[in-house]
């Protein structure tokens, strides 16, 4: 382009209309990452409900969910947020890090592996049968994001506690259940201890047909912890060397460009071992879904090994 088209475009303001595209396809790409994730949404008061059906295992898996931890917390070299190994039974610097301060019998070494400990997250396909905020929602498959309080519900719903309760299988098709999601607003996080399963149904009146191309439309759960969905131990380990202060020789990774550099930072290791750190906490990031797994005592289990 010439400096005289330059000039042109400014005067017709047609550089400034594609730039004003360009802003919008990042606006959107941000705050799309990933289409296939349904997520429920609360209003002003903090409540939501939705009814959600969960779907067998996709064609050629087994089971109708995946597991995945992960790590998010923030150093005075920036922020970690990864995938644990221990998703796929391997081993994690970042656990093997947390073992140490946990073991080490100080309390405040302890809360910041509280700050830095593992995450657990479940992925299952789900139908949308009503979704009051986005109603363009309904009738589609989804992979639904949560955690363990949900999980336990699928759990308690497999295994009854009483003998006047019947188990049921969320995931069947026929012989399933609608899951009525409901979130109240609890101590500035999201709670769904009021979410129930409804009375065991068919779901789409138990039509094979109509079945048969729901089943095919699901997402596969195995890709999810595939493994180029985690960094290498060695990757993890620079990283999170980075993280803590000790080292800045390792290559930035791209990820965490685009992260604020005005958080709280948090104190290496070998800081809060020999209390230079002055009682400084990790900071995690913490999610608006209940998705933290009280995974502590795997630091003691990990120490023994």
């Amino acid at each position: 382009m010439s400096f005289s088209n330059l000039k042109k475009q400014s005067s017709l303001g047609s550089l400034t209309a594609k730039l004003q595209k360009e802003v919008e396809k990042l606006n959107s790409s941000a705050s799309n990452t990933d289409e296939r994730i349904w997520k429920p949404e609360v209003d002003k008061t903090g409540n939501g409900y939705a009814v959600i059906r969960f779907l067998p295992a996709p064609d050629g898996e087994e089971i109708p969910w995946a597991k995945m931890y992960n790590h998010a917390f923030q150093g005075t070299g920036g922020w970690l947020i990864d995938n644990c190994l221990t998703s796929v039974g391997g081993k994690c610097p970042i656990c093997e890090a947390n073992s140490l301060l946990w073991n080490s019998g100080s309390d405040a070494n302890k809360e910041i592996a509280r700050g830095r400990k593992r995450k657990l997250s479940y992925y299952s396909n789900i139908y949308v049968i009503k979704d009051p905020a986005n109603p363009d929602n309904e009738g589609k498959v989804f992979l639904f994001k949560y955690g363990k309080k949900i999980f336990d519900k699928i759990q308690e719903a497999m295994s009854p506690e009483f003998e006047d309760e019947e188990a049921l299988n969320p995931f069947d098709f026929w012989q399933g259940a609608d899951f009525k999601l409901k979130i109240k607003k609890v101590a500035g996080y999201w709670n769904y201890d009021s979410s129930e399963f409804a009375r065991s149904s068919e779901l789409l009146d138990g039509d094979d047909d109509a079945l048969e191309a729901l089943w095919k439309k699901e997402y596969s759960l195995t890709e999810i912890t595939a493994a180029d969905k985690f960094k290498s131990y060695e990757q993890l380990k620079d990283r999170l060397e980075v993280v803590l202060g000790k080292s800045s020789s390792a290559p930035k990774d791209e990820s965490f460009e685009d992260e604020d550099d005005d958080r709280m930072p948090t104190p290496s290791v070998e800081e809060v071992t020999s209390g230079k750190s002055g009682g400084m906490k990790a900071q995690s990031v913490s999610s608006s879904f209940d998705d933290e797994d009280d995974d502590l005592s795997y630091f003691q289990r990990l120490a023994e090994s």
